[in-house]
């Protein structure tokens, strides 16, 4: 039984698919102006692993997460850079999958992009329209949120409570301050490409209305869970509510997942306060299996605080992970997931009750640890099937349920010579040689166990 955190009604509750062994998963997906920054991958790496977890207790799922390749911000930047927004846009998006692919995320089985799904946003606006929650001032379309009587329902906010200008644009051609925009219409220095006829003039759509369409288009009228960061349930979910609800008359979403922020001294990470870090230049300084374990050492929905210690603790973890594997290894090639042990049954259960109690990855990791114990705890030829069934779970854990890459053997005629070499030279206690040998193999990226039985492994450091 998996059970979660549900947002909408701020209550831990089982898992009720609308399709038997099915679920429909709707992600809020980048604005691609700019590269992808901790925060993204904080995101993108939390509903991997629920995507996962469903995968392998069952479920089908159909996974939409999109791209606003349309936007203020998009259109600013092409004009600072004078290229196409298009282009801009696309140069984004092809990062966006370079750095997930290093994390090991899972594609999405559709990624729709706003500037492909126009007509179908401009009719859903006019249903709008024509229903009564929008209203049209000069070519610009606004929602009506005074029409929608549960507006406030997933981020428990009261008109009376919210400031305008803090997440609420002020705008004097609005009836209510807190009304917003579902289609813009062109400005004069905005280019022709991003501007599109429609029943109120040119122009583009806002923000809101895009994920609003994608979703229904693509998962249909009520979806088993939409999920995004914290900073988007105010006014972005908030508002996909009030117009998707008034549209179809039907419920958006059945559940509600937020992941916590990545922050930098207790402030929200992100780009407009300038102390992001992109994940391009935190790779130039630690593997991206370092970074993606880092990622699952908290629980999704509290905060995370970036510090390089932080990310040196998670390498040394993961490296004491990748030690005990290697010398694993070194052992057995083959793997059991026919698990008989007892203690290697329990590990398997607590993992999956972890991941079952609202996804606990930081749990979970602890147990992938004891797991580790357990393997130094018997390292013999003798212990053959207990080892295979250890590999298999070891690997199945890590990689399969949490998404970091087990540790692959890379043994090269180079690396074999040196080992050699060394463990010839300290038979023969000639320890100036075996440094020599130590030290080459470490230049090389290697790190030697000796273990108690005298042979060595070769783990290669991260």
């Amino acid at each position: 039984m998996i059970k979660f955190y549900n947002t909408l009604t701020n209550k831990v509750e089982e898992f009720k698919p609308i399709k038997e062994n099915n679920v429909s998963i709707y992600i809020c997906g980048v604005t691609p102006y700019d590269v992808c920054h901790l925060g993204h991958a904080r995101a993108y790496v939390t509903f991997d692993v629920i995507k996962r977890h469903f995968m392998r207790s069952g479920y089908t799922v159909n996974h939409v997460q999109n791209f606003t390749d349309v936007d203020d911000k998009i259109i600013n930047r092409s004009l600072e850079k004078q290229i196409s927004p298009i282009d801009l846009a696309k140069q984004f998006i092809d990062d966006y999958f370079m750095q997930m692919d290093k994390l090991n995320v899972i594609k999405a089985n559709t990624y729709p992009q706003v500037t492909k799904m126009i007509p179908q946003i401009v009719e859903f606006i006019k249903k709008l329209e024509e229903k009564g929650y929008a209203y049209n001032v000069d070519g610009d379309v606004y929602f009506s949120v005074d029409k929608f009587k549960d507006y406030g329902k997933l981020s428990k906010r009261k008109f009376e409570e919210m400031s305008v200008g803090a997440r609420v644009e002020k705008d004097s051609k609005k009836k209510n301050p807190y009304d917003f925009i579902l289609w813009k219409k062109t400005k004069e220095n905005e280019p022709q490409e991003v501007s599109w006829d429609s029943f109120w003039g040119k122009g583009r759509p806002g923000w809101h209305i895009e994920c609003s369409v994608m979703s229904t288009t693509l998962l249909g009228n009520t979806i088993d869970i939409h999920g995004g960061g914290q900073d988007l349930i105010f006014p972005h979910h908030e508002n996909e509510i009030a117009q998707s609800e008034s549209c179809t008359g039907q419920q958006f979403a059945n559940y509600w997942i937020h992941n916590g922020f990545v922050t930098v001294n207790k402030e929200k990470m992100s780009k407009s306060l300038g102390n992001f870090f992109t994940l391009k230049d935190i790779f130039e300084q630690y593997d991206p299996r370092v970074v993606r374990y880092y990622l699952l050492t908290q629980h999704y929905r509290t905060p995370l605080d970036f510090s390089h210690d932080n990310l040196n603790s998670a390498k040394a973890a993961l490296q004491g992970l990748d030690e005990a594997y290697s010398r694993l290894v070194a052992i057995v090639k083959d793997s059991d997931n026919n698990l008989k042990d007892e203690s290697l049954v329990k590990i398997q259960k607590q993992v999956k009750d972890s991941l079952d109690d609202d996804f606990n990855f930081e749990r979970a990791l602890s147990y992938l640890h004891e797991l580790k114990n357990i393997i130094l705890n018997n390292l013999s030829q003798d212990k053959q099937d207990l080892l295979k069934q250890a590999k298999w779970l070891f690997e199945d854990i890590l990689e399969g349920a949490l998404g970091v890459r087990v540790l692959k053997e890379e043994t090269t005629d180079e690396l074999q010579d040196l080992l050699n070499k060394r463990n010839q030279a300290r038979k023969e206690k000639n320890w100036a040689v075996a440094d020599e040998c130590r030290n080459k193999l470490s230049e090389l990226g290697y790190k030697i166990i000796d273990n108690k039985d005298g042979s060595s492994t070769l783990v290669k450091k991260i």
